[in-house]
């Protein structure tokens, strides 16, 4: 029986590596998706392979992820950064890579998942030369982006692929019904291969820590209350509006904001929140931390009395999950999954945009109160007990079993036959 087959999956990561400093501009929520879903698949006793471009001379060719799963460095133009547009042309050598990989270690693959657009264009091209299903996760879609019409416009390269990539793939996974709607109404998807599977979070690593301890750790002082702000550093996650948000409060109480993210090639974002920082007057009143690693972000979350997601546009927002998972409330705009995931009052609250106003009275009612009690915290946490990674996996591989099934009934093109009949 094909449902109770361990499989060889091969993942596709071709712009970023997943194992990359998170909040980098290149490397977010998307990396933590792949290594931790590889990681429980793993343990499921399915062999993931995760392919990536070789980004940093030091990368080992094989790096091990966990049991059963291994990330995979592929040489494909220069060694080093590259932007993502850059990788496209880049593409066929990186196909012939693995395919050159594969054939060495005498691997069968039973199925591919892609992520992103760009490991799409990839994974159709070895769906074609396999004959296996193709799984698709575009994490965020360039139509969508387009449509908010915030930051550098998505190149009509990237429309076309992903419209390509909709048409072929076998199954497209999305993480909310949001996207789901947003998919078939932006980009013409057929509902029916569309599969909404929620992200996850790290239970073990992200847990509550004792508040002044984290607070030690984390340098923040226990006069002030603190915001705090988990993400990559560019125009779509409205740092800015925060930063007017922030304006509205200093007056109020001592507050102080705290923004993870960002790397040398956030720079010019960064300078540029800087300065509207110094013309709000709120220069004082807020840390650009940079990147801080995944391990660390436990202290970060427990230490804040508040954690704000001021985004245009998320595809999920594991943000969310973490802030919580560590006991801590949080303030989103009605983005991802926020509406599903957030108790109005209880665990924080959803703004329905990223107006600086809107979002200053919201964490004005958080801040103004005293700080969430042991019981109030571990509420807070059980609130998101069910999106453990381990519960995303056996959702993913429920997928997997039926996208083989189908296939095996009408193989080579069986995403025609669900549509044509």
């Amino acid at each position: 029986m094909i449902s109770e087959k361990q499989l060889k999956i091969a993942m596709l990561s071709t712009h970023s590596c997943p194992l990359g400093k998170l909040g980098a501009k290149d490397t977010g929520g998307m990396s933590v998706y792949i290594v931790e879903l590889a990681r429980e698949l793993g343990k499921r006793g399915h062999q993931v392979d995760v392919y990536t471009r070789v980004h940093d001379p030091r990368d080992e060719q094989i790096t091990g992820l966990g049991n059963n799963a291994r990330l995979i460095h592929l040489r494909a133009g220069k060694i080093g950064f590259v932007d993502k547009l850059a990788v496209y042309p880049l593409l066929p050598d990186f196909v012939r890579e693995l395919e050159s990989f594969r054939r060495q270690n005498d691997i069968h693959y039973d199925l591919i998942h892609s992520h992103y657009w760009l490991s799409g264009w990839a994974g159709r091209l070895l769906q074609k030369q396999w004959q296996v299903p193709h799984i698709t996760m575009f994490h965020t879609v360039g139509a969508i982006k387009n449509a908010l019409g915030i930051g550098d416009r998505e190149p009509e390269l990237r429309l076309r692929t992903e419209q390509n990539i909709m048409q072929n793939a076998q199954r497209i996974i999305v993480a909310t019904e949001r996207e789901k709607r947003d998919l078939s109404s932006h980009c013409n998807a057929a509902p029916e291969r569309i599969s909404v599977i929620p992200c996850g979070v790290n239970m073990d690593l992200f847990r509550p820590m004792d508040r002044e301890l984290a607070r030690q750790e984390s340098g923040m002082s226990s006069a002030e209350k603190h915001i705090l702000f988990v993400g990559r550093i560019e125009p779509l996650k409205g740092v800015d509006r925060l930063l007017t948000a922030l304006a509205y409060l200093k007056d109020k109480l001592p507050v102080k904001l705290w923004i993870i993210g960002g790397d040398a090639r956030s720079q010019q974002e960064v300078e540029r929140l800087k300065v509207l920082a110094r013309e709000l007057g709120v220069q004082a009143s807020v840390a650009f931390l940079g990147l801080v690693k995944q391990a660390e972000l436990p202290h970060y979350y427990s230490a804040a009395d508040v954690c704000v997601i001021p985004s245009y546009y998320e595809s999920f927002g594991l943000v969310l999950l973490e802030s919580l998972a560590c006991g801590t409330p949080v303030v989103a705009t009605d983005v991802g999954a926020a509406k599903s995931i957030v108790r109005a009052g209880k665990t924080g609250y959803v703004v329905p945009d990223n107006s600086p106003r809107r979002l200053a009275q919201r964490l004005m009612q958080i801040l103004a109160k005293p700080p969430a009690s042991t019981e109030s915290r571990n509420a807070m946490r059980a609130s998101v007990a069910r999106y453990s990674w381990a519960y995303v996996a056996a959702m993913v591989e429920s997928e997997y079993y039926s996208a083989l099934a189908e296939y095996a009934s009408c193989p080579l093109v069986s995403f025609q036959c669900s549509v044509e009949g």
